[in-house]
């Protein structure tokens, strides 16, 4: 934003926000989809594991799939370990001696390879472990191969239909960037929203046709008197669901390139090396090359690119892993509710002949829309305090770079506001999970049915605006070189709106629908507990639950907005500004070289 106020660099050195940007690239693209990822590895573990006990009845059978899916486990961390050395030797035999390069090509040499060395050490370790699992003859080590490396190629096919929307390179992108020229940010922001529904479509399908072919394996899996489980089908959403994460020390890695390169940028901004009196002798006579300054703010630039379109695909592949592996967790509540799927009248209300399952379809789309508007209001209220306090406080001139106490309660604003956010967010889902689980135990199915569909496709819209918004920027930035014009100015509009989408609302979906599947599997057992006694007391304290989720939600906005009349108590404290050129003087300056 100071980049339009004051007519600055993005990085430029006077600005206090530069440093809360580099710490935001940090937690938003690295930290948090990292410990994503992680909380996935468990909560997929747990549903597989849930699901072989309460639906696989043969203790041999239970011993051998489980020792199977941890070796799987093992080897699919093997696999990517392996991968990384034998791209990083190829990278370097193409690129050592080059004089420029396609950033992109190494991270999807990575990918794929990981891909490949995945599949084929799946189904060798899977025929060297359960050659005769199910009989002799039942094939069962190939199927069940086979359903896993669905999963493993989504976490290849998907990050290609994700640079189809978000790369540089990309005919969505470069519509941003030519609907910019002629609409401003007005058809930038529409250009991006047509990005991230088409985005939405193709990798709905694109999921849709992996799990097809996992559930059509696993419809030849041996049945009647020789079958192994109950319901194969969702043990096979469960397995694609674990060959999503067969990459995923691959999908944090290319993820965590993003903000590498992005703080890379804003390091070279900080430093202001070009400013320093006879750096390029000094870097000659030290290092041994002449210091070419354009070209390496064209590398970090390009590699920006680079870095953002990776960013943007590891973003679906984890949110892919949360609501295929939401699947099978829902299916052991499901288990528990009906005894083993033999309550047939139990199961009939798993339909939309039972109103309050089709209650709870409708209240998890409500949830999830809720949850884009706290978590953007936040950003929101947070940025407008950051840049208030910016604004009352940047020096422009006689100085080379911000206080560091200046840079540090940028930092603080922004974390103040985060932390307020999550907590009204994490309490709503809190007590709403455990309100709905009371209510009605199939309107709970339903509730969660619902949040992780409309979770899936909203999260996949938001990442891939975002994306196509980040790299428009970066197209005008580098190809076209306007930096400083109306056309980036626009793009610039349409980044500030996807940073939200892409890197707080989206990622932020995933923990939403995995906290709430494996936290409502203790939850409904209580509320089926409690209702044993006394349906009465079941209703009131759903009744009371539900309240105090709605006290959240009401705090999510009323207790975060900004308040344009001052009155607002979450309002930042504005000091008084230092002596610094007005806004008015800035901008009738001449464009900085």
């Amino acid at each position: 934003l100071m980049k339009i106020v004051f007519k600055i660099k993005e990085d430029d050195a006077r600005n206090p926000g530069v440093i809360a940007d580099c710490v935001g690239d940090n937690a938003g693209d690295s930290v948090g989809p990292s410990a994503d990822g992680f909380e996935t590895y468990g909560v997929t573990g747990v549903a597989l594991i849930s699901f072989i006990l309460l639906a696989v009845p043969s203790p041999e059978h239970q011993v051998q799939l489980l020792v199977w899916i941890f070796m799987m486990r093992i080897i699919m961390v093997v696999a990517s370990a392996g991968s990384y050395f034998i791209n990083d030797m190829m990278a370097k035999a193409a690129y050592a001696a080059a004089d420029k390069m396609n950033f992109e090509k190494p991270l999807t040499h990575l990918v794929f390879i990981t891909s490949g060395v995945s599949v084929v050490l799946t189904y060798a370790a899977s025929y060297l472990l359960i050659p005769e699992f199910g009989g002799a003859t039942s094939g069962m080590w190939w199927k069940l191969s086979t359903i896993i490396t669905c999963g493993t190629l989504a976490g290849a096919i998907i990050p290609e239909l994700v640079k189809a929307f978000t790369s540089v390179e990309s005919r969505h992108t470069r519509e941003v960037v030519k609907s910019s020229e002629q609409g401003g940010a007005s058809l930038n922001i529409l250009s991006g929203l047509v990005a991230g529904n088409f985005s939405a479509y193709w990798l709905g399908m694109a999921i849709m046709f992996l799990m097809g072919i996992a559930y059509y394996v696993s419809k030849e899996f041996p049945a009647g008197p020789q079958a192994i489980m109950l319901a194969p089908a969702v043990f096979a959403f469960g397995l694609v669901a674990f060959g999503f994460l067969g990459m995923g020390p691959v999908t944090i890695a290319v993820d965590s390139y993003g903000p590498v390169t992005d703080n890379a940028q804003s390091v070279y901004e900080l430093s202001v090396i070009e400013s320093i009196p006879n750096v390029k002798e000094d870097i000659k006579a030290k290092f041994g090359f002449d210091a070419n300054f354009e070209k390496a703010k064209h590398f970090l630039e390009e590699n920006d690119g680079a870095g953002n379109t990776f960013k943007a695909t590891a973003k679906p592949v984890l949110i892919g892993t949360a609501v295929v592996g939401a699947t099978t967790m829902i299916f052991s509540i499901v288990m528990a509710l009906t005894n083993g799927l033999a309550d047939q009248s139990a199961l009939k209300n798993l339909s939309m002949l039972h109103p309050p399952f089709l209650l709870g379809l409708i209240t998890g789309g409500a949830v999830i829309y809720w949850f884009t508007g706290a978590t953007t209001q936040a950003v929101s209220t947070g940025a407008y305090r950051a840049v208030e306090f910016i604004k009352a406080n940047i020096k422009l001139e006689g100085v080379e770079k911000a206080s560091i106490e200046d840079s540090k309660k940028v930092v603080e604003i922004c974390t103040r506001y985060a932390q307020r956010g999550m907590f009204n967010i994490f309490l709503t889902v809190f007590f709403g999970t455990l309100a709905f689980a009371f209510l009605e135990s199939y309107f709970f199915i339903g509730y969660l049915i619902s949040i992780a569909l409309f979770g899936l496709f909203q999260a996949l819209f938001l990442a891939n605006a975002g994306g196509a918004w980040d790299n428009a920027k970066k197209v005008v930035e580098t190809e076209l070189k306007m930096k400083g014009t109306a056309l980036h100015d626009a793009t610039v509009v349409g980044d500030t709106v996807g940073d939200p989408f892409k890197d707080t609302s989206s990622v932020a979906m995933n923990p939403i629908i995995k906290f709430t599947t494996l936290f409502g599997l203790v939850a409904v057992q209580l509320g089926e507990k409690i209702g044993t006694q006394s349906g009465t007391l079941r209703l009131a304290i759903s009744g009371a639950l539900f309240l105090a989720s709605a006290v959240f939600v009401w705090r999510s906005f009323y207790g975060m907005r900004i308040d344009a009349g001052g009155g607002d108590t979450h309002a930042e404290k504005k000091p008084e500004p230092k002596k610094l050129a007005t806004e008015e003087k800035v901008a009738a300056k001449s464009e900085p070289k």
